[in-house]
C-alpha cells in the first residue's frame, strides 16, 4: 500500500466523528476506514487570514466582572453559589429550559443581594437571547455536553468571554469550531476544569515547575468514578447523560484527569499531544446495574450500550513523553483519578497523595505531602484555601476556579486555561472513538495552536 493511501483526509476523519455524533454505530466507522490502517488528522492548519491566535491575550481589565449563566440544574445552580461568593461579581442573567430552575436561581441570586437577574426559559435556544445582551462580561455554561458548541458559538458571535462545562465539544469538527470562533471573535472561550485547581494538582504543578521531580517522562491519569445511580435516576444527569453510553464507543469524559497532566507538562506551551492509542473493555457494568435496580418493562431495558465500561488509551507527546488516559463510570469502585506524574528525579501519586524523591531519608518508600506543603503549596490554596473549603463544592476547587477567573478578569491577566486547551483536552473523546473502531490504530491529534506550541515553554 501506498504511504498516501495510509492517511485520512481531514474531510474524511470529520465525517467519522460526526457519524458518532450522529450515533452512527461503531460498525459504520469501521466500514468507512476499511482500507485505511492508519488514521491521521493534518498536524497543522493554516490560520485564516482575518484571524489572530488567542495565546498570550489578556482580558481586559475592570472592576465588575457580569455574569451570564446558561443551564441552572444541579451542576449550574452549585457554580452559581461560587460565584455569589466572590467580591465585585454580579450575575446579570439566567438560562435554563425548566423555568422553575431560573426561578430558583433568580431567588439565589436576590438572597446574596444582587437585583433580580434576567430569566431566559422561553425554549431551548433562548441562550442566544442571554448572549445578546450588553451588560454580559462572561458567560458560563453548564448544560449536557451536546449543546456546549451550539451556547459557546452563541456568545463568541456576541463578543462575550465565554466558558463551558467538561467537555468543550463532542466532536472534532466542534473542536475546530470554537478554536476558530475565539480567534475570530478576539474573546477567550475556556474550558471550566475544576479539577486543575484542586489542592493536589496546585501543589504538584508547583513542584513540577520548580524541578523538584526533574525532567518529565511520563503520567498517569483517569476519570474513574462510580456514576451507575446518577446515571439511572429519572431526574437530572440521568436524563441525558446515560444516552451517550448508547452512541459511542470511548472515552466519554477525558478532561477531570486529563487537564492537570496537561499543565504538568505545557501541552501547547513548549510540548503537544502527538497521537493516542486507545481500546475499551467489553461492557457489562451499565447492563448489571440495570438487571440488579430497573424493573423489568422500564424503557430503560429497550437500550443498548456500547461503551466499553474501561476505556484506556495512551498518549504520546512531540517531546516523547507518554500518558495513560482511562475512563470508567459503570462498574462498583471508589472514586480515583490516579494524578500520576513521573520525572527522572521523582514521581507523584495520588489516592491517597504520596510523592518519592530520589535520595530522600528511608530510601524507597512513599512518604507524604507535608513537608513540602508550605514550599509548594498554590497562593490561591494559602490566601482562599479557608473559603473554598467551607464553600465546599468538590472539596473547594469549584471556589477557586470561579475566583481565579474573576481575579484574571478583573486585573486584566491572560486566563490559565485557553480555547486550545479546551479543544485538546476535550478531542480524546472523538479520537479514541476512532482509535477503538479501527482497533487501537494511532490517531494523530490535531495541532489546534498551528505549530505556536513550539515557541513558548519548556
Amino acid at each position: 500500500m501506498k504511504d498516501h493511501d495510509s492517511k485520512l483526509s481531514r474531510r474524511e476523519l470529520l465525517k467519522a466523528a460526526g457519524l458518532a455524533g450522529a450515533g452512527i454505530s461503531a460498525s459504520r466507522v469501521v466500514e468507512a476506514y476499511a482500507h485505511q490502517p492508519h488514521v491521521e488528522t493534518d498536524t497543522v492548519q493554516t490560520r485564516p487570514t482575518k484571524q489572530q491566535t488567542m495565546m498570550g491575550v489578556k482580558f481586559e481589565p475592570r472592576d465588575v466582572v457580569r455574569i451570564g449563566i446558561v443551564g441552572v440544574g444541579l451542576r449550574g445552580t452549585s457554580v452559581l453559589q461560587e460565584f455569589l461568593a466572590i467580591d465585585q461579581v454580579a450575575v446579570n442573567a439566567v438560562c435554563d429550559v425548566v423555568k422553575d430552575k431560573c426561578v430558583r436561581a433568580a431567588q439565589l441570586i436576590e438572597k446574596a443581594g444582587q437585583k433580580t437577574p434576567g430569566i431566559y426559559s422561553n425554549g431551548e435556544r433562548d441562550f442566544e437571547r442571554l448572549s445578546a445582551r450588553d451588560d454580559l462580561d462572561f458567560i458560563y455554561i453548564a448544560t449536557p455536553w451536546e449543546w456546549h458548541v451550539p451556547q459557546v458559538l452563541a456568545a463568541l458571535k456576541e463578543r462575550k468571554h465565554v466558558g463551558t462545562e467538561v467537555p468543550a465539544a463532542y466532536t472534532l469538527e466542534d473542536c475546530w469550531k470554537i478554536v476558530d470562533a475565539s480567534e475570530t471573535s478576539r474573546r477567550h472561550c475556556l474550558i471550566m476544569e475544576n479539577c486543575c485547581y484542586d489542592h493536589s494538582e496546585t501543589t504538584v504543578l508547583n513542584m513540577v515547575r520548580a524541578g523538584l521531580l526533574g525532567d518529565l517522562v511520563h503520567g498517569e491519569c483517569a476519570y474513574n468514578h462510580d456514576l451507575r445511580e446518577i446515571l439511572f435516576e429519572n431526574k437530572d444527569e440521568g436524563l441525558w447523560r446515560r444516552r451517550h453510553h448508547t452512541l459511542r464507543d470511548s472515552n466519554l469524559y477525558p478532561t477531570h484527569g486529563l487537564g492537570p497532566m496537561a499543565q504538568y507538562m505545557n501541552i501547547n506551551r513548549g510540548d503537544s499531544f502527538d497521537h493516542i492509542v486507545s481500546m475499551s473493555s467489553l461492557h457489562l457494568g451499565l447492563e448489571t446495574y440495570r438487571k440488579e435496580q430497573v424493573p423489568v418493562g422500564d424503557p430503560k431495558w429497550k437500550e443498548t450500550y456500547k461503551t466499553g465500561d474501561y476505556n484506556t488509551s495512551i498518549i504520546k507527546t512531540a517531546r516523547g513523553r507518554t500518558i495513560l488516559l482511562q475512563h470508567n463510570v459503570s462498574t462498583p469502585r471508589p472514586y480515583d483519578r490516579i494524578n500520576l506524574i513521573q520525572g527522572t528525579k521523582g514521581i507523584f501519586r495520588d489516592y491517597p497523595p504520596r510523592i518519592f524523591v530520589d535520595g530522600q531519608e528511608g530510601g524507597h518508600t512513599w512518604t507524604t505531602l507535608d513537608k513540602y506543603k508550605e514550599q509548594y503549596e498554590s497562593p490561591l490554596w494559602k490566601n482562599q484555601g479557608e473559603m473554598a473549603r467551607k464553600l465546599g463544592g468538590h472539596g473547594g476547587m469549584d471556589y477557586l476556579m470561579c475566583y481565579r477567573l474573576v481575579q484574571c478578569m478583573r486585573e486584566g491577566l491572560e486566563p490559565d486555561i485557553n480555547v486550545y486547551d479546551a479543544a485538546s483536552w476535550s478531542v480524546p473523546g472523538p479520537l479514541s472513538q476512532i482509535s477503538v473502531a479501527k482497533g487501537s490504530v494511532p490517531v494523530k491529534f490535531p495541532d489546534f495552536t498551528r505549530g505556536l506550541w513550539k515557541r513558548s515553554g519548556s
